[in-house]
């Protein structure tokens, strides 16, 4: 079998590495995804539950769907997911995310098949999934378009893709990196490259080229007085989040 290609980027990866203890201190670096993620639970929740026809009531929603979480860090994603009744992969491609993540599933009584491995290497093994969270990867990786052809290829005809990034503008720059990693300190210097940004045009495009037929789009909107995310139909101008599907 052919090796498969890598689109990681080392330097990028050494970012996570470095911080892999942290992912369950809400407190700690990881602080803003923290916050940020049960705006980012209500979207893929909801978008896995329309595309499905599941009622996110009912006491196991997504049993019988096959989710892959690429990126998955400590499980902040898996985790819920898995609670949900989904059979679950995290994937990683910093090694030392693995077992942090290992070891709170098993705290918390979850069952999760958590690998440190990569989006291509997964495709090259022919895995299938359902639907793919591919939430705040896309701008780390050496080459988006090859990294979003190989979500691409781990979805089922029908699957879903959820990805979010950060835009790329003056807003973003001002916000994501002179505010949360200099002002806020929410992040260590460094952790993101405002060059490797990805508009929402630019990501659609790229989605298109993968072979994914993006279906929406949202941003997800910081408040500073109630300190809380929420989502918006029509400010992109930071963080947003995107579903796209692969035609059945």
């Amino acid at each position: 079998m052919q090796a498969a290609q890598t689109t990681i980027d080392a330097a990028e990866v050494a970012k996570f590495e470095a911080m892999a203890a942290e992912w369950w201190d809400p407190n700690g670096k990881f602080k803003p995804l923290h916050m940020l993620n049960p705006c980012r639970l209500d979207y893929i929740t909801s978008q896995i539950a329309a595309e499905f026809e599941r009622d996110l009531n009912a006491t196991s929603p997504f049993d019988g769907l096959r989710i892959l979480d690429i990126g998955c860090g400590g499980g902040l994603l898996s985790e819920p997911m898995a609670r949900l009744g989904a059979e679950v992969v995290g994937a990683d491609a910093a090694e030392r995310n693995i077992p942090v993540a290992q070891i709170h599933a098993e705290q918390s009584g979850l069952s999760i098949d958590y690998r440190h491995t990569t989006a291509e290497a997964l495709a090259t093994e022919g895995e299938q999934f359902d639907a793919v969270l591919n939430m705040e990867v896309v701008e780390h990786v050496s080459d988006p378009l090859a990294y979003l052809t190989a979500c691409q290829q781990l979805l089922k005809p029908g699957g879903i893709h959820i990805c979010s990034t950060i835009n790329r503008n003056p807003k973003s720059f001002a916000m994501a990196i002179v505010g949360a990693e200099y002002v806020m300190r929410w992040l260590p210097k460094g952790t993101h490259e405002w060059s490797k940004f990805v508009t929402p045009d630019e990501l659609y495009k790229l989605m298109e080229q993968a072979g994914l037929s993006p279906v929406d789009r949202k941003g997800f909107v910081f408040n500073p007085v109630t300190w809380s995310w929420s989502l918006s139909d029509r400010d992109l101008s930071v963080n947003y989040v995107t579903a796209s599907l692969k035609p059945a």
